[in-house]
């Protein structure tokens, strides 16, 4: 059966901390052979939809939302969630548009939007998934905790490179049964096959960099 190429977390220039264009992402995941990209930009849908113009078969509009307690990672968003709600309003607005949800590096406690144990317990019932393998973790207890957390709460697992430059797409996949819409990932996500690879840990700096990059130019 024909299996599709799934990168689930990856950033253009409209987060503040990357600075790929969407053709240039676009570009990228073409060459590398990934079939499906969700874009994922902190607390904006402006970077996917930018890139979905470009490849509408691509592109899958996603966003990475900072709540009151961590980050949400949703694939199959249609209406903007703005950062700073509470997970449980975040995941109501989530729901409300039948996006797809899933949790950034959960206990990645090196990021400012890891959980708490108690906090992410606390919206299990709502999730669809969680990110249990990201590249760009730099410790392997993060993605392990994540992985024994996922199995213990029998939830589905999704991974993701986390990319913020073009060359680190790709660098965790999942192949997955051809699918459409959020449903259709819901059908098949358990059943997906994750290819994954850490990143080395100067890549975090291409981050910092951008960030300091757009201070510098005046970037809003």
């Amino acid at each position: 059966m024909t299996k599709f190429c799934l990168e689930f977390h990856c950033h253009t220039i409209y987060s503040k901390d990357s600075l790929t264009r969407p053709e240039d992402l676009v570009k990228t995941c073409r060459r590398k052979g990934i079939d499906r990209v969700v874009v994922t930009d902190h607390n904006t849908i402006a970077g996917a939809r930018a890139a979905q113009e470009i490849d509408p078969e691509l592109v899958i509009v996603g966003e990475e939302i900072m709540t009151t307690r961590g980050e949400i990672l949703a694939a199959f968003v249609s209406e903007e969630i703005p950062k700073g709600l509470t997970p449980g309003e975040t995941i109501r607005r989530l729901k409300d548009q039948g996006a797809f949800i899933s949790v950034s590096h959960p206990f990645d406690r090196w990021r400012s939007g890891h959980w708490q144990k108690q906090d992410l317990l606390e919206i299990v019932p709502g999730v669809d998934a969680i990110e249990v393998y990201n590249s760009r973790c730099m410790l392997p207890e993060f993605n392990e905790t994540a992985q024994q957390f996922a199995e213990m709460h029998h939830l589905a697992g999704t991974v993701g490179s986390d990319a913020h430059t073009a060359f680190e797409l790709g660098q965790s996949l999942m192949e997955l049964e051809p699918f459409k819409g959020p449903e259709g990932l819901r059908s098949v996500i358990r059943r997906g096959i994750p290819r994954v690879r850490r990143s080395p840990a100067w890549v975090r700096l291409t981050s910092r960099y951008a960030v300091v990059y757009k201070k510098l130019k005046g970037y809003k």
